[in-house]
């Protein structure tokens, strides 16, 4: 049984506060993949934060009227067959990522495709849309670069420091050899 227009429009209501709030979303093509390897998709997807739900293709684009994705045709051309789509809300490469692991773990996996990804305003679309989604580094590597910028300085300043000593030490050094050798 269908969705009643009242249903349909509390869904297409759901479907845009998430397009709103996500920082990215995938569209996923699921067709002939069994339910067994779709769960086991949508539970990595809950580990990482990233929500995913199948919604009809007609209320996503009601969803996202008066929206630039509505007036982006590569976007809503993908809105054919069954689509899954997976919003992240903190890590914009976070679904892509998932996905592109999960393909890569056997055939089944691999039927799973990525129709298009956004991040923003930007429409990526096909395998494009896999390969430049899963390539932006995450939250934590974007941590990780940025506590090494901030801890170069200081580490630096340490070397530095300790030039002279080191320095004196091997002088010593090379003169205490020098004495026992002489």
């Amino acid at each position: 049984m269908g969705l009643s227009r009242d249903q349909k429009v509390a869904q297409s209501g759901e479907v845009r506060d998430r397009f709103s709030r996500a920082v990215s979303t995938v569209l996923v093509d699921f067709s002939g993949v069994s339910v067994g390897t779709i769960t086991d998709l949508r539970a990595r997807f809950r580990a990482a934060g990233v929500e995913y739900k199948v919604v009809k293709n007609n209320v996503v684009l009601k969803a996202i009227e008066g929206t630039s994705l509505a007036d982006n045709k590569a976007f809503t051309g993908q809105l054919k067959g069954q689509t899954g789509i997976a919003w992240s809300y903190e890590d914009p490469s976070a679904a892509a990522k998932i996905i592109k692991a999960f393909r890569k773990e056997g055939d089944a996996q691999g039927k799973v495709l990525v129709k298009a990804g956004v991040v923003e305003s930007t429409v990526f679309v096909g395998p494009k849309a896999e390969e430049d989604l899963a390539a932006i580094p995450g939250k934590d590597e974007i941590r990780a670069q940025l506590l090494a910028q901030l801890m170069a300085p200081a580490e630096s300043l340490v070397r530095l420091l300790n030039a002279p000593g080191q320095n004196l030490a091997l002088v010593l050094d090379a003169y205490k050899r020098k004495q026992e050798g002489g």
